[in-house]
């Protein structure tokens, strides 16, 4: 197939189209670089079915796909935050560029969608049908809310126009090709770990988080992009599926875990924690196992070890 990725030039984006090449699909990779980075997708270059676009999905684009894999839009509060007017932007305008896409093109589209839809949580963990717990005028609502308007234009374009449409609601996500000054707690333990820093532990740090490592989450993706439809099926495919891993840990544990993979000794500083920042997040993904045979299989260890290497290696090749 020949198969549209915004925002592919991004941590997640750039695993995905590898993933997609590797299937041998066509692969266009389209990304503005305001988070994303060439260097990222270097290794595809010489590959003749794969293109890469500079543009941005506020604008609209005309292409000829099969299937599109909407991620574009900043992840990370350091991002998103900096200029949120834009992040809305990308999250609404530039879903319903891609949603009027894949409605003339006939293109079967899939929408990064995000556990923060769930706000800070009053039911845990979080199943599909929870409808969340969110500050619609916060300092994150420009994420957040975002990304459930574009869930919504997902809906009502399949609802209304029939298009075919897929909704993934990603938890934690880390591994290689994370930004060293991506802001997420993984990047930033490893990073200050690696550096012989103190690690920033926000609030008590016995707020929790479920960490997926990427690869994982690029097969649940394919899995729900690819899905079909059926009568006999226990759930709608067009429903928002949760992916991400189950396995729970504070932010402490997570030092823990850090400082072993970096092999270095535990220090820690405490800071305050930021508005409307989440007390704990679990993905319930019993409808991920049972439509798409989806679980995930790197444990946090084995994966932390890996993106240590990686952010190592990277911190390396800049010294002196």
């Amino acid at each position: 197939m020949r198969i549209l990725v915004t925002g592919g030039a991004g941590f997640i984006g750039s695993h995905l189209c590898e993933r997609l090449l590797g299937g041998g699909h066509e692969v266009i990779c389209l990304d503005n670089f305001f988070t994303g980075r060439r260097e990222n997708l270097y290794h595809l270059m010489d590959s003749k079915r794969f293109e890469l676009l500079r543009h941005d999905i506020i604008e609209p684009v005309l292409l000829e796909v099969d299937q599109i894999y909407n991620l574009a839009c900043p992840a990370s509060p350091v991002h998103y935050q900096y200029n949120p007017v834009k992040t809305v932007k990308t999250n609404v305008m530039g879903t319903i560029n891609m949603l009027g896409l894949a409605k003339r093109v006939r293109a079967r589209i899939l929408q990064a969608s995000t556990s923060e839809v769930y706000g800070d949580p009053h039911v845990h963990p979080q199943p599909e049908d929870y409808y969340g717990h969110v500050n619609c005028n916060g300092l994150r609502a420009c994420y957040d809310e975002g990304k459930r308007v574009a869930e919504t234009l997902m809906m009502d374009y399949h609802r209304q126009n029939r298009v075919d449409t897929r909704i993934i609601r990603i938890f934690n996500t880390y591994g290689p090709r994370m930004l060293e000054n991506d802001g997420r707690v993984v990047s930033n333990f490893i990073v200050q770990a690696l550096r012989g820093e103190e690690l920033t532990i926000y609030g008590t740090g016995e707020q929790t988080r479920s960490f997926c490592y990427v690869d994982d989450l690029v097969e649940g993706m394919v899995r729900l992009m690819n899905v079909e439809e059926g009568a006999q099926r226990e759930f709608d495919v067009h429903e928002p599926v949760n992916v991400g891993n189950p396995g729970e840990f504070t932010m402490r544990e997570l030092a823990d875990e850090v400082a072993r993979a970096a092999g270095v000794e535990v220090r820690t500083r405490f800071c305050p924690l930021p508005q409307d920042d989440p007390k704990q997040r679990r993905p319930d993904i019993t409808r991920a196992q049972r439509l798409l045979g989806w679980e995930p299989t790197v444990p946090l260890r084995e994966g932390l070890k890996r993106t240590v290497a990686y952010f190592a290696e990277r911190i390396k090749s800049r010294e002196p």
